[in-house]
Order: structure tokens, then sequence, then C-alpha cells
């Protein structure tokens, strides 16, 4: 297979989230036939869903891969098993670590496990501030230009970390 880049969306906020994230990037350099090129600074934020948890440090980066998208996908969840995620918890609960395949190359994906470009892309600061930092010229599947969609999305709340 011919490699495709992939773009990660990283986040956590149980058990010192930001060690979390990294530690989800160093696993993210492990995976087979894959080479991690790039990642954002990480980025604190309120929770997407219930209030009633703590913050989240979220983080992208760019994995160039010659995985097929569903083996890709199985990659990612294998390694927040690893890290203790567990999947029988409130959807937008808190977690461990959460690795979202955004989007893979110039696909658009819709199958029974996986959805690319992710659902909600556009809407989500915690993803579009630090995916601008790392291709800010990028242009996403079926919505375009990644700079409209991040001048429609403020980051209100949205703290890069030293």
């Amino acid at each position: 297979m011919t490699p495709e880049t992939a773009f990660i969306g990283i986040g956590a906020n149980l058990d010192d989230p930001a060690s979390q994230v990294r530690r989800g990037l160093e696993a993210l350099r492990g995976l087979p036939r894959s080479r991690l090129i790039r990642a954002s600074a990480l980025y604190r934020n309120p929770p997407m869903g219930p209030r009633d948890q703590p913050d989240y440090v979220n983080a992208v980066c760019a994995l160039e891969t010659r995985l097929p998208p569903e083996d890709l996908l199985q990659a990612l969840q294998a390694v927040e098993a690893r890290h203790g995620r567990r999947r029988d918890g409130e959807r937008w609960g808190p977690r461990t670590l959460d690795l979202d395949l955004l989007l893979f190359g110039d696909r658009v994906l819709h199958t029974p496990h996986l959805t690319v470009p992710h659902p909600g892309i556009a809407q989500r600061a915690f993803v579009l501030h630090p995916l601008a930092e790392i291709a800010p010229g990028l242009e996403i599947p079926g919505l375009g230009p990644l700079a409209p969609l991040l001048q429609a999305c403020p980051g209100d709340g949205l703290t890069p970390l030293p």
C-alpha cells in the first residue's frame, strides 16, 4: 500500500492527562508500517461532554502509514486499551486515553466501524487549532480548507500548555 498521511486526535483527562497524551504519542511512534511525522503542542480545554469531569488535554499528530484505515483504527484502539481505556463508560465521559482517526489522506469513508473525516471535526476547537498548527494549508475532504473552519470555530477555553 502507498503511504497515506493520517491525522490522529489525542486526548485524556484522567491519571495525569498531559503525561497520558505524551505516552500516547510515544505509542504511536511504535505502530507497525507507520511513522509519526509531526505533533502539535498540547492544549487544555473544558470537557465536551458532561461538565462534572476534569478538563482534557488534547493534541493532534500526523502519521505516515501503510496500514489500511480499518487496520489503523484497530491499532489505535489497541493502544487505548493498553493505556487503560475502557469503552463501557458514558459517551464523552472521562478517559485515560482517546485516539481518534480524524483524517486519512483525502479519503471519505463510511463503514460500520469508521467514518472519515471524523464526525464533528469542523465544530471542535480542540481538534482544529492543533491541526492548524501542524498542517495550516490542509484541505478537509468534503469540508474544504481548514482556515475558514478554524475562523468559524473560536478556541474559547482552549489553552496551550507550556
